[in-house]
């Protein structure tokens, strides 16, 4: 069993960002895309070293890599919620995007870039665990290729609960892996990862993966903070259900005594409607009217 989660940034960088490792994100960046012809050379542009991973803490967290093509990829794990995160992809993907430029390239120099974010909360209201954004057309919903330069991939990994026999493709494998990474060990790859070379050698990286005494103390800080949103967020939903069972019976007591004086008073009103009309044929009976004029 592994001995660290891959979803703990420190771990995510030192995994997916090295430069010995750089067919791994690879491949995870192929699952995203899903794209055909898959990609086959990527060079990471931070690859992970300790020093430097502790000077970039006061800014965003992630792996810059550009492929064969020349498209700029921004990686980033994210595991406690925030509010304007959207807005957060937006602004680092924007600012990848504009420093590409040198002082002396034109716009034609320009390339593709894509924000990846693999995300530890719910974001989006539905249950997809992926979405892909792009500009298009609002009109037509036509996609223009001299506008098709900017692309957000969300993975959202708590939406993901398939199980091993239900994994369809390589991106459904890759989140069975972030996801069940410290159940995995070298010696027990499960069937359906097997016929991915890459995941099984992340499998086998997790496993001999060492860290030096300042890793380990950043690693078990990240861990504090990755339990304690997970602690808030089961406490915030355990809240949320008895507040709402709470307001479900109070609200169905409401409820059921208003329904209960509204029927009271249409049956009232019914029935006493009901009543007026027997008097009155009654009283036509008396007068020997016919039955037809009546009724």
């Amino acid at each position: 069993m592994s001995k660290y989660s891959p979803k703990i940034d420190l771990v995510f960088r030192k995994l997916f960002g090295n430069d010995e490792n750089k067919d791994i994100l690879l491949s995870l960046i192929n699952g995203i895309l899903d794209c055909h012809p898959r990609l086959t050379a990527l060079t990471i542009k931070n690859p992970y070293n300790l020093a430097a991973y502790i000077g970039e803490k006061t800014s965003i967290l992630d792996i810059k890599a550009q492929d064969e093509q020349g498209t700029w990829y921004d990686i980033e794990i994210q595991l406690g919620e925030q509010k304007s995160y959207g807005k957060r992809a937006l602004y680092y993907l924007s600012k990848m995007y504009v420093d590409q430029l040198q002082e002396s390239d034109g716009f034609p120099a320009l390339r593709t870039t894509i924000g990846i974010h693999l995300i530890e909360f719910d974001y989006f209201p539905d249950e997809r665990y992926c979405r892909h954004f792009l500009w298009k057309d609002a009109d037509t919903n036509d996609f223009i290729d001299h506008l098709s330069y900017q692309h957000l991939y969300f993975i959202e990994m708590r939406k993901f609960h398939k199980e091993w026999s239900e994994l369809a493709s390589l991106l459904d494998r890759w989140i069975a892996f972030l996801n069940r990474a410290e159940s995995l060990n070298e010696n027990e790859v499960p069937l359906e990862l097997q016929g991915e070379p890459e995941i099984v050698k992340a499998i086998s990286k997790l496993d001999i993966m060492c860290f030096e005494e300042k890793e380990r103390e950043i690693y078990d800080a990240e861990l504090k903070v990755r339990l304690d949103a997970l602690e808030t967020l089961r406490t915030a939903r355990e809240k949320g259900l008895e507040e709402g069972r709470v307001e479900g019976r109070v609200e169905g007591r409401v409820e059921g005594r208003v329904e209960g004086r509204v029927e009271g008073r249409v049956e009232g009103r019914v029935e006493g409607r009901m009543e007026e009309r027997k008097d009155i044929a009654r009283k036509l009976l008396h007068e020997e009217l016919p039955v037809e004029v009546i009724a």
